[in-house]
């Protein structure tokens, strides 16, 4: 099995520990008359938190419009017919399910042959909704980890409600029940991880000082079946301003390796190989690249030039190795992948023979097929594919075989799943599901455009648009964004924009902003810290665009985003409120003077920066929303959205910005879910009221109500 350390546990960590501050030696001096709503589980902050609940439902959820709504979306979310998403353990194919009958979800599993079925039958192994009743728990999935190669026996991750902060439990898939006495780790954000049917990785909440700034383990130990956790041997202990460390075990027959990954920040790591009598060495590559093994290859994908053995490797490059002549101190390397000024690296999968690599070009996907011989590596894009649509594709098993899961789907095209190869001579793809039309696409087109940013950056941005809406400026609009830590927004079919915006006749743009990774590392880097103005600007600037296309107005332009584009938002709203119609802010990042101090904030400082240096705040001042708010400016028509169950971004950001606004008069109202951790739902019930609120309160404000005139401009 291929191995990639560790940025994509760090960019998971992205999109605390259960309630109140992260730090314990913080100064008692409170200068915020809003600070004492950061009590998470305070019995009045959460009474405050139910009085504002109550009002914004009584606004915006006693209509008729809105039940329909409700309940047209749980439809879509609770469908029989999505595409049940499968894994392949061994001869079986795996899948999680949540639907009306099962809203926490059921673990199951069934055979290739069933799945190319229109109606599958299913073995389930978790009825997680009949576990909570057994237990009077309230257990959200967090997935399951399964040992090689007989996948008889599973590490189970639980969350309550689901918080980051999670229990793992060990399953005998045999049996299908859970093991007596088997392994357990307590509640803490944390894994177990595999080394062999008797042995563990555990890091986790080991007690005081074991856990970084930022709330995530700073210590891992190897623990034996059978034996205490407290007898468990420590591996690596990490630095209280570290990140996350973490270690395990590649099962790879003839390649077995152990290594223990160090991060220190955001696209900060260090990945270190581990000798059977304990002795780490460092992978000697920058700490800012992403390090990739499989099998007997080493891949870099650089973040940063990297001048090597007389030769400068722009950032962006994805560069392979030997992997045991790198360690022998050999640095000659395979450029498989350069970017260019409209190209980068969007991901890369292998399979048993071949390396398929997704590049973007001004954000639409095309897939390589690399296959390394003799001579180098050999390149050929990947045949059979349609020519429209966000395209990716993952192995199905990298250990057997060079078959691929194929996914292809744009904003008006229902998601297809194919199953396909990577070898030069196979068949086109088969076609196994097609994701059922949910929303009247018809009537709809889909554009993309650029804007041009204040420092005359270019700026893509795709429009789902009428066919026949006018350029009158009247057109209710949707603006999404994020913007952050390198991750690229492509275009994706939505059954739940598409029925509650697009199918009434709404506009929908998505703005692939600075501060993302559409166009690889040096797009994310242009607006990191001092430089984060430029994600903002890049925003207003779309949102200028549609305006100056005469597509919408101020009048009709609404926003969203969540968590860093819950920042984002909240920036738009105190800093361009000239621009907007109506601002929805979902569990956001709001107050950056204390961000560092609430749950996983501090684990973010390497994108915004460190508020408690004086030379740094001088520029998060610049944007934080909480501090930028003014009580003598009318803002737009708000409404924010979190979850008390949100061990990632603190509630605490949401709750004292809707009081400030509060105070000051502003139009703004606040619901706050009770569970459902930074996803901000914990099933479909609640993904569906949570959608339908701010659906209805766009819609209102930028529209009016179903069959009312729209506002003049």
């Amino acid at each position: 099995m291929s191995k990639c350390f560790p940025a994509a546990a760090a960019l998971a960590l992205a999109i605390g520990l259960s309630a109140g501050t992260a730090h314990g030696n913080e100064e008692n001096v409170v200068s915020d008359p809003h600070q004492w709503l950061e009590g998470v589980e305070d019995a009045k902050a959460l009474d405050w938190v139910k009085a504002q609940n109550a009002k914004a439902e009584a606004e915006l959820a006693s209509t008729p419009q809105f039940a329909q709504l409700e309940a047209e979306l749980l439809a879509i979310y609770d469908s029989d017919d999505k595409i049940p998403g499968v894994y392949k353990q061994g001869e079986w194919y795996y899948n999680f399910w949540k639907d009306k009958q099962n809203p926490r979800g059921l673990w199951r599993r069934t055979t290739l042959e069933e799945y190319r079925k229109p109606r599958p039958q299913w073995e389930v192994l978790i009825d997680l909704d009949a576990l909570n009743k057994a237990e009077g728990e309230n257990w959200i999935w967090h997935g399951a980890d399964c040992l090689r190669p007989d996948y008889r026996r599973c590490l189970v991750a639980l969350s309550r409600g689901g918080a980051d902060a999670d229990v793992t439990r060990e399953f005998d898939l045999e049996n299908k029940s859970w093991v007596e006495g088997g392994f357990f780790r307590e509640e803490a954000k944390g894994a177990l991880s595999w080394i062999d049917a008797d042995t563990v990785y555990v890091y986790s909440d080991f007690g005081p000082g074991s856990l970084t700034e930022s709330g995530y383990p700073r210590v891992v130990k190897r623990w034996q079946r059978g034996t205490p956790l407290v007898s468990a041997v420590p591996v690596y202990e990490g630095k209280p301003d570290d990140m996350y460390i973490a270690a395990m075990h590649d099962h790879t027959p003839g390649f077995e390796r152990d290594f223990v990954s160090r991060t220190l920040a955001f696209y900060n790591d260090e990945l270190y190989l581990v000798a059977a009598d304990g002795a780490l060495t460092k992978i000697d590559a920058p700490n800012s690249a992403n390090k990739g093994v499989h099998r007997q290859w080493l891949t870099l994908e650089l973040r940063e030039p990297w001048e090597v053995a007389g030769r400068t490797y722009p950032a962006g490059s994805l560069l392979a190795s030997d992997f045991d002549a790198f360690m022998a101190g050999e640095r000659e390397f395979q450029v498989l992948f350069e970017p260019t000024d409209t190209t980068s690296l969007a991901g890369s999968s292998w399979t048993r023979n071949h390396l398929v690599l997704n590049v973007l070009e001004d954000v639409k996907s095309k897939l390589w097929v690399l296959t390394p011989g003799a001579d180098g590596w050999a390149r050929r894009p990947l045949a059979g594919l349609p020519e429209f649509g966000t395209v990716s594709a993952s192995a199905v098993d990298d250990e057997e075989s060079d078959a691929l899961w194929l996914t292809v789907t744009d904003y008006l095209t229902p998601t297809t799943l194919m199953l396909g190869d990577a070898a030069p001579d196979a068949p086109a793809p088969e076609v196994l599901k097609t994701m059922p039309t949910f929303f009247d696409a018809s009537k709809h087109v889909v554009e993309q455009h650029f804007a041009t940013s204040k420092d005359g950056t270019r700026v893509p941005y795709f429009l789902v648009r009428p066919k026949d809406a006018k350029p009158d400026g009247r057109n209710p609009t949707l603006l999404y964004g994020y913007g952050g830590f390198e991750i690229s927004l492509t275009p994706g079919y939505s059954g739940g924009v598409g029925k509650g915006w697009l199918e009434k006749g709404g506009t929908y743009a998505v703005a692939n902003i600075r501060g993302g990774g559409e166009y690889g590392p040096r797009w994310h880097q242009a607006a990191l810290k001092a430089n984060r103005h430029k994600a903002y600007e890049d925003f207003a600037a779309v949102a200028q665009d549609l305006i100056d296309r005469k597509i919408t107005s101020p009048a009709h332009l609404g926003i969203r985003g969540g968590s860093n584009g819950g920042l984002l938002t909240g920036n738009m709203l105190v800093q361009y409120p000239e621009l907007f119609g109506a601002v929805v802010i979902q569990v956001p990042l709001l107050d950056m003077q204390r961000y560092n101090k609430l749950l996983a904030g501090a684990s973010w400082m390497a994108e915004y920066g460190d508020p408690d240096k004086p030379e740094e705040w001088a520029f998060i001042r610049t944007f934080s929303p909480y501090h930028l708010f003014d009580p003598e400016q009318k803002y737009p028509p708000t409404i924010l959205l979190t979850s008390t169950r949100d061990d990632r971004v603190h509630p605490g950001h949401a709750r004292k910005m809707m009081a400030k606004m509060l105070e000051s008069g502003q139009d703004v109202r606040y619901y706050e879910n009770i569970e459902g951790g930074h996803g901000g739902a914990a099933d479909n019930r609640q993904a569906a009221h949570m959608d339908a609120l701010y659906l209805t309160f766009l819609w209102q404000q930028l529209a009016g109500e179903p069959g009312a005139p729209a506002p003049a401009p």
